[in-house]
C-alpha cells in the first residue's frame, strides 16, 4: 500500500495520539495538529488527506475548511461531525469537503475513505483488487494451537481485543473468531461465534428425531438457566470438538467474484487465503462489503 501522509485535525490530545496509534496500525502515516491554526501551519508537511473534527476551539473545522481550501483546493478533507449532524453535513460539502463521517466511527471505515480520498486526489482509477489486497494477514489474527479449550480460546480473544483502542469519536474494531493450528503450523480450523453459540445449544435439539416423532417440539419455556450451565459445561472441552474444521480457501490471487461465489457457495463467511499452497491471511464478508461500497461511491 502507498504510504498516505494523514494530517488529523482535532483539539483533544487523547483522541490525538490514540487515532495516530491506530492508524499507524493500518499503514499510515499520521501528522497531528491541535487546533486549526496549527493545522494550517502543519499543510508545509505535505498531507495527502486531512481528518478534520468540526467541533474545536478558536478556528471551528468549517472555517479550518475554507481556508485549507483556500490554499490547496485540490487536498481532500474528510470531516468528523456529530452524530445526525446534517446541516453540518452538508456545509461541509458545500465548503468543498471530500466526506464527512459522524463519531463514533469505525476505524476500517475511516481507513476506507482515506484511501478513496488520496485515490481521489491523485486522479487514481479505481482498479478492481484481488483477494490478496483485501485480506486480513494471518500474523494480524488471533491464533491458539489445536489442544486449547474453548476458555483458553476467549482469553486469547480477550487479549487481543484490549490492545484495540476507542474514543468517543473512533472505533479500532477487531476480528471476532480465532483460528486454531495444528501440530504442523497449519491451520486447521476456525472457532467463530456462530460455532460457539451452536455448542451452547443442548445435543437434543440437533439429533434425530424418532421417527414416530416428526411433530415433536421442545418448549422454550424450561430452558431459562439453561444457556448458563451449557457455558460451563463447554468451557473447559477442547475447540477441536466446536469449531469449523474445513474452510474454504481461495488463492491470493483469486479476483472478487471468484471470492463472493467461493463465499456464498461455502456458504462461509470467513475463507483462508492461499499462495502457493500456503495459507497467508483470511479474507471475512466486510472486506467485500467494502469494496461493494467503494465502488458504488465512484460510480
Amino acid at each position: 500500500m502507498v504510504n498516505i501522509k494523514v494530517l488529523m485535525v482535532d483539539d483533544e490530545e487523547r483522541f490525538r495520539t490514540t487515532t495516530a496509534k491506530i492508524l499507524a496500525r493500518k499503514g499510515f502515516h499520521t501528522i497531528l495538529a491541535a487546533s486549526g491554526e496549527e493545522a494550517l501551519d502543519k499543510l508545509a508537511e505535505n498531507p495527502d488527506v486531512v481528518i478534520l473534527d468540526v467541533k474545536m476551539g478558536g478556528l471551528d473545522g468549517h472555517d479550518t475548511l475554507k481556508l485549507i481550501k483556500a490554499q490547496l483546493p485540490g487536498l481532500p478533507v474528510i470531516m468528523l461531525t456529530g452524530h445526525g449532524d446534517v446541516p453540518g453535513a452538508k456545509k461541509a460539502y458545500e465548503t468543498g469537503a471530500f466526506d464527512y463521517l459522524a463519531k463514533p466511527c469505525d476505524v476500517d471505515l475511516l481507513s476506507a475513505k482515506i484511501k478513496d480520498a488520496y485515490d481521489y486526489a491523485k486522479k487514481v482509477p479505481y482498479v478492481e483488487k484481488l483477494a490478496g489486497d483485501i485480506m486480513i494477514p494471518l500474523e494480524r489474527y488471533t491464533q491458539i494451537p489445536l489442544n486449547s479449550t474453548v476458555k483458553d480460546a476467549i482469553k486469547a480473544l480477550e487479549k487481543a481485543m484490549r490492545h484495540l483502542m476507542a474514543t468517543d469519536r473512533l472505533m479500532d474494531t477487531g476480528h471476532r473468531s480465532v483460528l486454531v493450528t495444528g501440530l504442523d503450523g497449519k491451520i486447521a480450523g476456525l472457532l467463530s461465534p456462530l460455532d460457539l453459540v451452536d455448542a451452547i445449544r443442548p445435543g437434543y435439539l440437533s439429533a434425530p428425531k424418532p421417527s414416530m416423532a416428526d411433530s415433536l417440539q421442545y418448549s422454550a419455556m424450561f430452558w431459562q438457566g439453561l444457556f448458563t450451565s451449557r457455558v460451563k459445561e463447554i468451557m473447559n472441552k477442547p475447540v477441536s470438538e466446536f469449531m469449523s474444521d474445513s474452510l474454504p480457501t481461495i488463492d491470493v490471487n483469486a479476483n472478487l467474484m471468484d471470492v463472493a461465489n467461493t463465499m456464498v457457495d461455502g456458504p462461509a463467511r470467513r475463507m483462508l487465503v492461499q499462495a502457493n499452497g500456503k495459507d497467508v491471511g483470511v479474507v471475512r464478508e466486510q472486506e467485500l462489503f467494502y469494496e461493494v461500497a467503494k465502488i458504488i461511491a465512484a460510480s
